[in-house]
């Protein structure tokens, strides 16, 4: 892709993300939302493969839908109440159809059909857009609207999104696929918790977020996306690997690293709030993306025969993506361990 094209295309997503964040007007949340969909749609279809296209249609599509939902929500809530604000949604019909509309958006169960197929078909770069940045605005319009979330729907979502994304997440063999229900699954840990304590929300999206990149990065660099090419990567940047088996475990939330705080935090809220059945129901649902963790874990420590090292290219700390992949997995790793002494 022209270099032209892709610095506008980035900057078209930044700005509708910065727009739908900033607004407390629906119609000027809609429009970012809007540009963030046409500004993703030729970055996912760049390599003009019919795999690529078939993903652009299917997100198009979906977000297309999700939209019309969220415009047709503020539309109903602003007839009955006369308040076009963000804040202020509290006709029962429109949080229903703005909540249906959001889970769309995010791939949360039962919508989530669409997002594995779309990361599939996409480059690992924009994979790290479409799991990271695009799911920035959908979260922020949950989060100002938090109050007036129903919290059983919600709860719903959230275990459904928790069993499905660990159990079909059991028989991929595709990278790309199992980190789109690991996002999956991630996001049925933020639903669970948002309608109690939004900012745990957003630090568990956050800190999901440094994760993903961190994993994106390391694959993009080393370039697998199926296991049995993981399984040989060891030979090619050792340093890199052992990030990436690092990162991976904290993604499966395993004390004592980074990833393990979010959740350890939701459970405590769930408690808090006399929701203890949901709380461990939800720990019991982990352990089901706990085995794919692991078995990605596994497949970064093994190699095959034969040992082909000559072609490959080497591990330099030199080169500014790298320097940002060490960054972000040391992040990822310590941030629990030094928090007392923060």
């Amino acid at each position: 892709m022209n270099p032209q094209a892709k610095l506008i295309f980035v900057a078209s997503l930044l700005l509708g993300t910065t727009i739908t964040i900033s607004s407390n007007h629906w119609i000027m949340a809609w429009a970012g939302l809007e540009i963030n969909t046409l500004a993703i749609l030729p970055l996912i279809s760049k390599s003009h493969h019919p795999r690529s296209i078939e993903a652009a249609t299917k997100y198009f599509l979906t977000q297309s839908a999700a939209s019309a939902l969220v415009l047709f929500s503020s539309m109903t809530n602003a007839w009955h109440t006369g308040q076009w604000d963000i804040t202020q949604l509290s006709h029962p019909t429109s949080s229903l159809i703005l909540t249906s509309a959001i889970a769309m958006k995010l791939g949360l169960v039962p919508f989530h059909f669409w997002f594995p197929e779309v990361l599939q078909g996409s480059p690992l770069s924009t994979g790290l857009l479409l799991s990271t940045i695009m799911k920035l605005p959908p979260i922020t319009l949950l989060y100002m609207t938090s109050q007036s979330l129903n919290p059983t729907l919600l709860t719903t979502l959230a275990i459904l999104s928790a069993a499905i994304g660990g159990w079909m997440g059991l028989n991929q063999t595709q990278i790309r696929k199992i980190l789109a229900f690991s996002s999956i699954s991630h996001l049925g840990w933020m639903a669970a918790v948002i309608v109690y304590n939004p900012k745990l929300t957003l630090l568990n999206f956050y800190l999901y977020t440094m994760m993903t990149a961190t994993i994106f990065l390391a694959l993009n660099s080393i370039k697998v996306v199926k296991l049995s090419s993981l399984m040989t990567a060891w030979t090619k940047i050792p340093s890199l690997n052992a990030m990436l088996l690092l990162t991976l475990l904290s993604l499966a939330g395993l004390p004592p690293l980074t990833g393990f705080l979010p959740k350890w935090l939701i459970i405590q809220e769930l408690t808090k709030q006399e929701m203890i059945p949901t709380a461990t129901l939800m720990s019991l649902l982990s352990l089901l993306s706990l085995f794919f963790y692991l078995r990605l874990a596994y497949c970064t420590t093994i190699t095959l025969p034969p040992h082909t090292t000559n072609h490959m290219k080497q591990w330099r700390t030199g080169k500014p993506t790298n320097i940002l992949i060490a960054i972000l997995a040391t992040m990822s790793v310590i941030l629990l361990p030094i928090s007392p002494m923060i």
